[in-house]
């Protein structure tokens, strides 16, 4: 089995979201809505759904008139692919090929390929268009829909902290500090750190890119070590081995709970007799 992690630059419109929901239907394990972010992340299963949900996006958003705190290439921004069990790397990987032609084909979308390595995601966003064309489609963003980064990768936890000072550069010192200590202790990247305003507070924005060894109370940890933090959010879905990896007394402050792994949603689906 496949999931994809669809994210959208759509947080705003509730009759558009619902539009994209319904287009994955069965599929949908999960949609976490940021108005502040003007983003919505989809959890799906599958490799229909995300193409489903990819037509809503293209009729439903124009990117032209969208404004949002995180950095975007398109409506539909980022399509990744993971392997989950019963599937392989190599299956994600083809999943990722077959949707970026797809992609180009069906709405005229140019798309950018990445990977867990090299290139990764913010590789594609740093120079899509500036140095690198797309690996398919037209050599510039569609009129509406920009463009797209499609990948393949491993489990990757997105998790926030919300810092108690409104001011961004706290969030950007915090987020150079957990990434220097991070790599120092590991040796090579297990997190992706971003700092912004977002609605008038600070937030550190975290991928944890090795979460079975630095997981979401690690983050908390160094996120903690770095800077005063008022609450944590979850983005998405984690796997249940990471969850479990967490002292349970931790769940609620750090917004996770059994209900939001993969496993209890993909169980929920199955009772519901999707296939």
């Amino acid at each position: 089995m496949l999931e994809c992690v669809v994210n959208v630059s759509e947080g705003l419109d509730p009759q558009v979201i619902r539009l994209l929901s319904s287009a994955a239907g069965a599929d949908l394990l999960d949609c976490h809505v940021d108005p502040h972010h003007h983003r919505s992340v989809l959890t799906l299963v599958g490799t229909d759904s995300p193409r489903r949900v990819a037509t809503a996006a293209v009729d439903h958003i124009d990117l032209g008139r969208h404004r949002g705190a995180h950095p975007r290439l398109g409506a539909i921004d980022v399509v990744p692919f993971v392997a989950l069990d019963g599937s392989t790397p190599a299956d994600a990987a083809l999943a990722a090929d077959e949707f970026a032609r797809w992609m180009s084909d069906e709405h005229g979308v140019p798309c950018f390929r990445y990977h867990a390595r090299s290139p990764s995601l913010p590789e594609v966003r740093r120079n899509a268009f500036h140095g690198r064309g797309p690996d398919t489609g037209p050599g510039s963003p569609h009129s509406t829909a920009g463009a797209c980064a499609v990948g393949d990768r491993g489990v990757l936890v997105a998790f926030n902290a919300w810092l108690t000072s409104p001011d961004p550069a706290s969030a950007r010192r915090a987020a150079a500090r957990v990434r220097a200590e991070t790599t120092e202790r590991f040796g090579h990247q297990v997190v992706r750190t971003l700092g912004m305003s977002v609605g008038g507070r600070a937030q550190l924005s975290m991928n944890l890119i090795k979460p079975e060894v630095f997981g979401p109370a690690d983050a908390a940890d160094a996120a903690e070590r770095a800077a005063p933090v008022a609450r944590y959010e979850l983005v998405g879905l984690v796997p249940a081995t990471v969850l479990t990896a967490v002292p349970p007394h931790r769940w609620s402050r750090l917004d996770l709970g059994w209900s939001c792994t993969i496993e209890a949603r993909l169980a929920a689906r199955s009772r519901r007799g999707a296939t």
